[in-house]
């Protein structure tokens, strides 16, 4: 019996060399992202291609990126996919489906994401939640005293930087700012971050806590924005800060050019 909650489809197994996805509704396939995806191969991840058949031929509507990860991945075109198959649709409702499939998904969010990773037992996140707790902060997926709600940022310094780095990132902004929501921002972390990469030992905890105390992130966040905001705007912003009244200050330079100082800058006392 038709049900008009139930699509009209049945399934098959067809090989790749099959299946046609040249369509001109389609987006061009991103080889890079088929070359991620392949590397973290994960068969459980891979969903039902859709396929329109229309005179024979199956046209690929949802699914053109998983037939092409999936050859990468066998190195043969002749392996089948799960397939879909719609027997009833014109073109234009192919580039309907196509255009609008996304349009009442809700995407998860970043914290939605990681917190299933934690239930999942996965290495990566439960590291992270053991380091950001063992600061008596939390991750929280709203902008709270002692909470960290930009988890995506969290986890991109943690990929690109490493443990470490992460580490005293958060050191930091809790030794300088001691919980204020703001100094967890996106670009706050990053570019600490990034200041904490390009000078390493040069960029001393000490000073970095004194010096940038005196002032609210709000403060540091209009000057960040008036350099032209992001990661850089408020690296910047920081590093002025930081080296008000040195002696030997680190060079703005290395943030661009990535070539470390050799030598620690010395501080001079002033009587602010």
């Amino acid at each position: 019996m038709d049900n008009p909650f139930v699509p009209n489809v049945h399934f098959e197994q067809i090989p790749i060399k099959n299946l046609v996805s040249n369509q001109e509704y389609q987006r061009n396939i991103s080889v890079g992202h088929v070359r991620r995806a392949a590397a973290n191969f994960d068969l459980h991840q891979i969903n039902p291609v859709k396929v329109s058949r229309r005179a024979g031929i199956n046209y690929v509507f949802n699914g053109q990126h998983t037939i092409e990860i999936v050859a990468l991945v066998s190195g043969s075109r002749d392996t089948p996919v799960w397939c879909m198959i719609y027997d009833d649709l014109e073109y234009s409702q192919e580039a309907d489906i196509f255009a609008n499939q996304l349009k009442y998904v809700k995407p998860l969010l970043p914290y939605e994401i990681f917190m299933a990773n934690i239930e999942a037992g996965n290495d990566k996140q439960l590291i992270i939640k053991s380091l950001v707790e063992s600061y008596g902060l939390k991750l929280s997926p709203s902008k709270n005293i002692g909470c960290i709600c930009a988890i995506a940022t969290v986890e991109a310094i943690f990929d690109k930087y490493g443990f470490q780095v992460l580490d005293r990132v958060l050191l930091l902004c809790i030794g300088t700012w001691e919980g204020d929501a703001d100094s967890f921002s996106g670009n706050m972390l990053n570019s600490i971050a990034r200041l904490v990469d390009t000078y390493d030992e040069s960029l001393r905890d000490d000073s970095f806590k004194e010096r940038l105390g005196r002032y609210s992130v709000r403060e540091i966040s209009r000057t960040a924005k008036e350099r032209g905001g992001g990661t850089l705007g408020y690296a910047e912003a920081i590093l002025n800060l930081y080296n008000k009244k040195m002696r030997n200050t680190l060079p703005i330079s290395a943030l661009y050019t990535k070539r470390v100082p050799t030598k620690a800058a010395e501080e001079i006392i002033d009587n602010d």
